[in-house]
């Protein structure tokens, strides 16, 4: 299959769009049929009886430029008075062709775009590029070449690539993270951020990629310690680097995942990563001698009410203190011990308390999680208590208790006589109003390092002066872009330092010599928003115009969390009603299977508000795996509705075994499902073709020439098209089993091929639920349901008015159930069976249907079975819980 999908790189753009080689793109012998010869009916007016490889073919080259322009022309009818419907699939790394994974989910969320829009909505579904990063600047070096030329010929061909697969996205909305008028943005947000004190930059121990010569992110070292990309086993390594403080908002985090849905084991993988919000931050500076160093330190304590009583500071020996460039590091050097706790000349003044304590060089090797500073309050810890009395440590005692148990603060200010829990929050609130800490958060989550030593990613706006030290790019000089290199071949430092010109600028603020920050941005920073600006992608204003957008296409705001806290008011959206959202979820092929590990982001997908239609965003995530996740033999071309079948509902094994999941989209797969659904697409083909048959009789066609068995048979087929229309609805809303929506088209397909001559030449029910078939087939199949929708329209003497609206099966109203399929009835139909053999029907109110006790009593009262009975014992009756139904059994 890989070599299959890598033909498709090698397709004209000009060609591609006009589906003349569409058949031939994932099909090694395509190339080798005859010329077309079949005809089709909404081209020629002639109707083929069956279909087959060349008449698919025809079907796809006919329907593919068709469809797209469609949808086209559609996109730019914006009306206000529909709902919107937001399909926000990940957007893909360009690294120049499709693999498997990429088809699959780019069909899933076409075939969500479809359905949203037959049901009424207005639907935006985006597509763009997460494109800066490691891969496109190592090819670069490797071949001599731009990496932004080398991203934008990937860029254009994978475009060509998701035209051709007849997928349906909003272009006008493409996105593109490597250019200026994208990153501007990014600059924008980290701007803002550093002006709220929540960007910074601090020396650091990092994972460093000996071969690829930068810093990696914690998810892009896999369990053995080894590059995500390169396998270079990762080194630990002293940096300066850029932070985003996510620990400020661990608890809002944690507090958000409440209001979500249940995704799939999703929430509770999040919730493990943020970990238990019960302790804080405080924001002490370093002292030697008396004498302020200007060094700050955050220390972590999980009982922040208890402050007033630490008794020192601790650090482990692996501390930047003790290592990088720090003021402090002499004197600490000078009091360590290793594997003592080591009293240091070094004191630690807290901003929030006042008070002044010294710092203590643990014996550990770790604390907790990922810890490296914790504050020592003997009061709250025997650990604690321990080392203040081994090192002769004096504090102050803060916490009294009474009778029962309960515990009360002293010697803590304002806040003596509170107890434990008031004071909790008390004082982290005043904490984080005065900015000395109090942000609520765990021991394992830390502030995001987001700088990378290379050259093809964002540039961090910032310049560094000697007089002012770090400062910030002013916003009218945004985007701050990449300058052209000749050559990249440096590795290890940023490539930047070489272009001296770019690098070398003027102080924004004392206009003094200064340096602009040469590394730039990891590329999840980029990608951390890229789902607004689809909404608003071409403004140039200020980033709250995208605000505006949000109320037209609303959607979750992780990135505004901040904002909406009030670090950022300015730039905290409008919205105030934001959709709920349940997520489609596609298992993580681990760096075991492939050589490429993915990032983990989240995903978002819509539910109903109360009372309304669903409105929101569906969002898939797009395989960013460079290798062919299955490999499929097969000579007919794909079709969406192929690979819909291919994704079988699975379990995430992290969930609780009780735990129902919405759906995953794993990477197991029905064997004969391709042949299967090729055999169905017949199917309905030869349903198309009975009809057409049937209506071109003799007699034209009148319901009222059916006789009581025809019309037992037209009720079935009514009732089993409302049930599928019910269960495929459900599928495509609430679950989103594709394959289950699948497989109840085929059970519908069934019912009508077993459908007698006349019932077909006389009833309206068969027409109309074949019409809904084929209308619910359109979004997994649109080019074939297209043909076939065709076809129905022209059916001779049609008695529904369904197939008299005119236009294409994709423009149609997704069918609904009818009324009375819904109505309650009174009574209910029970078939009696004696010794499995059918004699007759008992009424029965449905009150009592599920009685077993109530309806043998009834039965046997019936005259039907004192009939069959003839006086005989029942030994057992039987009701079946699924179908109104019971057996009898009797002694023959």
């Amino acid at each position: 299959m890989q070599a299959s999908v890598r033909r498709l790189a090698l397709v004209p753009l000009g060609a591609a769009r006009s589906g003349l080689i569409r058949g031939a793109l994932l099909s090694p012998a395509a190339r080798l049929l005859p010329p077309s010869t079949r005809t089709l009916l909404s081209e020629t007016g002639e109707w083929e009886k069956d279909y087959k490889t060349e008449t698919r073919r025809k079907v796809e080259e006919w329907w593919h430029p068709r469809i797209m322009a469609q949808w086209r022309k559609d996109e730019l009818k914006e009306s206000s008075e529909k709902k919107k419907f937001y399909v926000l699939s990940m957007f893909p790394y360009p690294s120049g062709r499709l693999h498997m994974g990429h088809v699959r989910v780019y069909t899933i969320s076409d075939t969500i775009g479809h359905f949203q829009r037959m049901r009424g909505h207005q639907v935006l579904n985006p597509m763009g590029w997460d494109a800066f990063g490691l891969p496109a600047e190592n090819a670069a070096i490797e071949r001599g070449l731009d990496p932004e030329e080398w991203t934008k010929s990937n860029i254009q061909s994978m475009r060509e690539q998701l035209d051709s697969l007849g997928l349906c996205f909003n272009w006008d909305r493409e996105v593109t993270t490597c250019l200026p008028d994208y990153y501007r943005w990014t600059q924008y947000l980290f701007v803002k951020l550093f002006e709220a004190g929540l960007a910074y930059q601090k020396e650091a121990v990092v994972n460093w990629d000996p071969v690829d010569q930068t810093v990696l992110a914690d998810e892009q070292v896999d369990e053995n310690g080894r590059s995500w990309r390169s396998g270079a086993l990762v080194e630990q390594k002293l940096l300066t680097q850029w932070f985003i403080k996510t620990t400020n908002y661990a608890k809002p985090l944690l507090d958000a995942l409440a209001d979500l849905p249940e995704w799939y084991g999703v929430k509770a993988m999040q919730a493990n990563w943020i970990g238990e919000c019960t302790g804080c931050y405080f924001d002490f500076k370093l002292k030697v001698n008396g004498e302020d160093t200007g060094e700050t330190l955050s220390a972590y304590s999980s009982s922040p009410e208890s402050v007033f009583g630490a008794a020192y500071l601790s650090v482990l020996p692996s501390h930047r203190l003790l290592h990088g460039s720090s003021a402090v590091r002499s004197a600490l050097e000078k009091s360590f011990q290793p594997g003592r706790d080591s009293l240091t000349e070094v004191t630690a003044h807290n901003l929030f308390t006042g008070h002044e304590v010294p710092l203590v060089i643990s014996h550990k090797e770790v604390f907790d999680a990922y810890l490296d500073t914790v504050i020592g309050i003997p009061d709250c810890s025997e650990e604690d208590l321990s080392v203040a009395r081994a090192l002769n440590l004096s504090w102050t005692t803060v916490l009294k208790s009474d009778e029962e148990g309960n515990q009360t603060l002293i010697n803590s200010d304002e806040f003596s006589g509170l107890s434990r829990e008031q004071a909790f929050d008390s004082i982290t609130q005043k904490a984080r109003e005065q900015k000395t800490g109090g942000h609520l958060t765990s021991s394992k989550l830390r502030d995001w390092l987001i700088s990378r030593q290379r050259y093809w990613g964002t540039p961090i706006p910032v310049v560094h002066c000697g007089s002012c030290g770090p400062v910030a790019v002013p916003e009218e000089e945004l985007p701050v872009t990449l300058p052209k290199l000749p050559s990249l071949k440096g590795k290890g430092a940023s490539p930047l330092e070489e272009a001296h010109d770019w690098v070398n600028c003027k102080c924004p603020r004392c206009k003094g010599p200064a340096r602009r920050e040469t590394d730039t941005m990891d590329t999840f920073v980029d990608s951390a928003w890229y789902y607004f600006r689809y909404t608003d992608p071409h403004n140039t204003d200020r980033y709250r115009r995208l605000s505006a957008s949000l109320k037209v296409w609303p959607l979750i705001r992780p990135w505004t969390s901040s904002f909406r806290k009030g670090s950022l008011k300015e730039m905290e959206t409008e919205v105030t009603e934001e959709a709920s959202v349940v997520q489609v979820h596609d298992s993580m092929l681990l760096p075991s299977d492939v050589n490429v590990h993915r990032k983990p982001v989240i995903r978002e997908l819509p539910l109903k508000r109360p009372g309304e239609e669903e409105q929101g965003i569906a969002a898939i995530p797009a395989g960013d795996i460079h290798s062919s996740i299955i490999s499929i033999g097969r000579e007919y071309k794909f079709q969406k509705a192929h690979i819909i079948a291919l994704l079988k509902p699975g379990k995430d094994p992290s969930a609780p075994k009780n735990f129902r999941p919405i759906s995953l989209l794993s990477h197991t797969y029905k064997p004969d499902a391709l042949p299967g659904v090729l055999r169905w697409q017949s199917r309905l083909w030869q349903l198309v073709t009975k009809l057409r048959g049937a209506r071109q009789l003799a007699d034209p066609p009148s319901p009222s020439l059916l006789k009581k068995k025809e019309l037992a048979e037209t009720k079935k087929i009514w009732s089993n098209k409302n049930y599928a229309i019910e269960e495929v609805t459900s599928h495509f809303t609430e679950e989103f089993l594709f394959n289950a929506a699948i497989s109840r088209l085929m059970g519908l397909t069934n019912t009508l091929s077993s459908a007698t001559v006349r019932v077909v030449q006389h009833s309206v029910e068969f027409e109309e639920a074949l019409a809904a078939l084929v209308m619910m087939t359109a979004p997994m199949a649109p080019h074939l349901a297209s043909e076939l929708w065709a076809g129905l329209c022209q059916v001779e003497n049609p008695l529904s008015p369904i197939l008299q609206r005119g236009g294409d099966v994709l423009q149609q109203v997704w069918p609904t159930v009818d009324p009375e399929y819904l109505e309650v009835p009174d009574f209910v139909e029970l078939s009696v069976l004696i010794n499995n053999k059918a004699c007759g029907t008992v009424t029965v109110p449905l009150q009592v249907s599920k009685d077993s006790k109530r309806v043998q009593q009834l039965i046997l009262e019936s005259p039907l079975v004192q009939k069959h009975l003839g006086g005989r014992s029942i030994k057992r009756a039987i009701l079946s819980p699924r179908t109104a139904l019971v057996n009898l059994l009797i002694d023959e």
